[in-house]
């Protein structure tokens, strides 16, 4: 059951967590690059690689840009995504 205090939309769990982890929110356009990031990483490998891809984005220090531009470059250099690859082994 929820409570009464907690965040309810992607966009309060996100303006909350911002301010407890010290930093500002994502702007409209980086939220947009990201989950774009999360999705490219996600449908090029497992499920999980998304949230991955997004903590090694941020550490990287370069720009949404460019780092998406470099995921969408690696995806098909992985294997073609988790619909092309063979689970069964």
């Amino acid at each position: 059951m929820p409570r009464d205090d907690a965040p309810t939309t992607r966009q309060e769990w996100i303006a909350a967590f911002a301010r407890v982890a010290g930093v500002g929110e994502p702007s409209a356009q980086d939220a947009k690059m990201l989950l774009e990031l999360a999705g490219v990483a996600a449908h090029a490998s497992e499920r999980t690689a998304a949230p991955l891809a997004c903590w090694v984005a941020a550490r990287s220090g370069r720009s949404l840009e460019q780092l998406l531009a470099d995921a969408k470059q690696v995806a098909p250099a992985a294997g073609g995504g988790a619909a092309g690859r063979d689970t069964a082994s």
